[in-house]
């Protein structure tokens, strides 16, 4: 059913054939190997060899001996990650792509296919990548994590904006653990290495007055990048240039998963209560923040006084009023 609706995703003999690679990666292995343990001809394994070049991954081929990578390649191929994941809720159904325009706009559509909770959505690189309130994402091949997670949770619609906060605590603690590098969240959805954006959480629902029908979450990352371009160069960043060094982005995003996983059976059994405390501990922005405020009708100035019940954050402006941003930017007021 999926892939019926998802042209463009990997092909599995490709998959196939990247991971034996990675697995073997110090080893020469014979083209009739290859063709034997992906299923396919020796003459495709030839063509699938030339594919994963235009890819970008470095397979070098010896005449009469067969194929190897010269490196292995940080590609979030299914089968590895299923191998990481397994019996967990996100291990059972990856649809990766090396290229597509959005994770979320392929989520969206698997969301209203019936495909079942649990379900990811994996792009090496997107051509359409979406932030908040139509913003672009930029999405450079193998540079960062685009990843969509499907959920269908039992909760109210007015309690779906809490899942993109619990993204952001998700995220925050993975890369404090695989990178060792402080992360600050600023409400709602982004994720800052000293002031600069390193991630960001766009949620997308489908529901009824009193009920969600499904939930999408997605999670951008800059990983790997070395450099932005133009006007973002001030305002992004990525972990390796917070660290100096390049990341993994499959041991993050293993790790993310698993983060999500269990924040999100938490907040299923706990509540709203438990994702409002812990954001408003994780986030300089929550409390005690000069923040200007712009919702398209008015924009204003104040200091951040905290979390509502629902995870709507409290603004007091100037003038003494409280006010509660249900929607719009909010921004360091320098």
């Amino acid at each position: 059913m999926a892939q019926d609706i998802l042209p463009g995703t990997t092909d599995r003999r490709l998959a196939g054939l990247v991971t034996l690679l990675a697995e073997n990666s110090t080893i020469v292995i014979s083209g009739a190997r290859i063709a034997r343990e992906i299923g396919v001809s020796r003459s495709t394994v030839w063509r699938l060899v030339g594919r994963l070049r235009e890819l970008g991954v470095k397979a070098k081929g010896r005449p009469a001996t067969g194929y190897f990578l010269e490196q292995v390649p940080d590609i979030l191929m299914p089968d590895m990650l299923k191998q990481r994941l397994k019996g967990g809720l996100f291990g059972k159904r990856i649809h990766h792509f090396f290229k597509t325009d959005s994770t979320n706009r392929v989520a969206l559509e698997l969301g209203h296919a019936g495909e079942p909770e649990g379900a990811v959505v994996l792009a090496e690189e997107q051509t359409a990548g979406r932030g908040r309130v139509g913003r672009a994402w930029v999405s450079d091949r193998a540079a960062g994590i685009y990843v969509t997670l499907l959920l269908r949770p039992k909760l109210a619609p007015v309690q779906a904006p809490l899942l993109t906060m619990m993204a952001g605590l998700s995220a925050r603690t993975a890369i404090e653990a695989v990178t060792g590098l402080n992360v600050d969240l600023k409400w709602p959805n982004d994720l800052l290495i000293h002031g600069k954006k390193v991630g960001g959480i766009l949620t997308e629902m489908h529901a009824e007055p009193s009920q969600i029908r499904f939930v999408i979450v997605g999670i951008g990352l800059n990983v790997n990048q070395e450099k932005f371009p133009g006007e973002l160069s001030n305002a992004a960043t990525s972990l390796r240039a917070e660290s100096g060094k390049a990341q993994s982005r499959m041991e993050l995003l293993v790790r993310l998963l698993r983060e999500f996983e269990a924040d999100y059976g938490k907040f299923l059994r706990d509540g709203v209560a438990s994702v409002v405390a812990r954001f408003e501990s994780a986030s300089s922005y929550a409390k005690g923040k000069r923040v200007r405020v712009s919702n398209g009708v008015e924009s204003y100035t104040g200091t951040t006084a905290g979390l509502g019940p629902e995870g709507l954050l409290q603004v007091e402006r100037e003038d003494g009023r409280l006010t509660t941003v249900i929607a719009g930017d909010v921004a360091e007021a320098r």
